[in-house]
């Protein structure tokens, strides 16, 4: 399990999403600060933080956000929520994606669904989770 580092989050996504391993790889880029670490929701933690926090391992439609910016009990986020709490946790311009937060929840979160629901057959699909870079690997849980 993570610990509670002030600052630092956990992104638990799907690991062998094509999509989801195009956003990884982005964050990697862009997270200048290293504040995001990550765990594959097909790995022991990955599985045991979705359960933690009421999704359900074996779904893989959520995506999980957990911040851990004040003390050792995480702030959990999902869906498109998640996503605006990340692009704009990387600072700089990527603060503009609170402007996500103006869009109807409801919406925002039945178009990220109906995403999620076709994301393999849109994007593909690896058959086992990829192997971070050695550079990268301390990110990983």
């Amino acid at each position: 399990m993570p610990s509670a580092d002030a600052g630092r989050a956990v992104i638990v996504f799907d690991g062998v999403c094509v999509l989801c391993n195009g956003w990884v790889d982005f964050l990697l880029r862009h997270d200048r600060t290293g504040r995001y670490r990550f765990a594959a929701m097909q790995s022991e933690s990955g599985r045991a933080l979705l359960a933690r926090h009421g999704l359900d391992p074996d779904d893989p439609a959520s995506f999980l956000l957990l911040e851990y910016d004040a003390g050792p009990t995480p702030r959990a986020s999902t869906d498109t929520d998640a996503i605006r709490r990340v692009l704009v946790g990387l600072g700089g311009g990527w603060k503009l994606a609170h402007a996500i937060a103006l869009l109807p929840r409801g919406l925002r979160d039945a178009a990220y669904r109906w995403l999620a629901r076709n994301r393999y057959r849109w994007f593909g699909r690896h058959d086992a989770c990829a192997l971070p870079a050695p550079e990268h690997r301390q990110r990983f849980l």
